[in-house]
């Protein structure tokens, strides 16, 4: 939903700043699939799995540090991807030693919607002037 988030997520939706009381910028998180792989890859694992790394939505295929400051169409939805994530101690919790592999933009970014819509598994991602890109299954 516009300057919101996702309907239903108890983490980033409809979350306010606490000093300006404005809509928080932090309202959907995305990374790449390729980076979840290298990372379980790099820490010995088989696999890390869909959603362990706490991101709304998991891509295939697209370069997202590459598109800050862009606004990208992700299905029916239009997101501005504004910054880097910056992973928490809660990657640890998953793998000793993950959220060491997640510095240095090998974590994703986070977005804020600028237009409410549907978002489905599947869904193309289509950033501005580049080739589309796909979301996992």
């Amino acid at each position: 939903m516009t300057q919101k988030g996702i309907l239903g997520n108890l983490r980033y939706f409809d979350r306010a700043s606490r000093t300006t009381h404005q809509p928080s910028r932090r309202q959907v998180s995305l990374i790449e699939r390729e980076q979840i792989s290298g990372h379980a890859v790099a820490l010995g694992l088989e696999t890390i799995p869909p959603g362990d790394v706490r991101a709304n939505i998991e891509t295939l295929g697209v370069d997202l540090i590459a598109l800050l400051g862009q606004t990208v169409q992700v299905g029916e939805a239009v997101l501005l991807f504004f910054e880097p994530r910056k992973p928490c101690s809660k990657m640890d919790a998953i793998c000793a030693g993950l959220r060491a592999l997640m510095a240095d933009n090998r974590q994703g970014v986070l977005a804020e919607v600028i237009q409410s819509g549907r978002i489905r598994v599947g869904d193309t991602l289509l950033p501005v002037q580049s080739p589309a890109a796909h979301l996992s299954d």
